[in-house]
């Protein structure tokens, strides 16, 4: 199995992780994550309400947005924010982005 795709911290641009953070489902798997810390891929998509698949497709495009860091042992794929490397690039935009949605809740 080839290695995964994930940007470098100089590579993620902002207009990909606000892309990424504008469909309504890729935003719920952030919150969860951030709420919890790292989830399986089935653990983070239970109750999203989309097919197993579209809820791959919205992991990739978290990953290669550089979102989200997809590490896998045997047959589990493990996800995590990559919220140091986020906040390295853009300090305070996850906090925001967290926030506001809170408050829209």
């Amino acid at each position: 199995m080839r290695p995964l795709f994930h940007p470098t911290v100089e590579d993620i641009q902002l207009t990909e992780v606000l892309r990424a953070l504008s469909d309504p489902v890729r935003l719920e798997i952030v919150i969860r994550l951030a709420v919890s810390g790292e989830m399986t891929c089935g653990d983070a998509g239970d109750e999203l309400g989309v097919h197993k698949s579209t809820a791959s497709h919205h992991y990739r495009i978290l990953r290669e947005a550089g979102i989200l860091r997809t590490k896998q042992e045997g047959r589990l794929k493990f996800l995590s924010l990559r919220r140091d490397d986020l906040d390295a690039r853009f300090p305070g935009l996850l906090d925001s982005v967290l926030s506001a949605t809170h408050a829209a809740a």
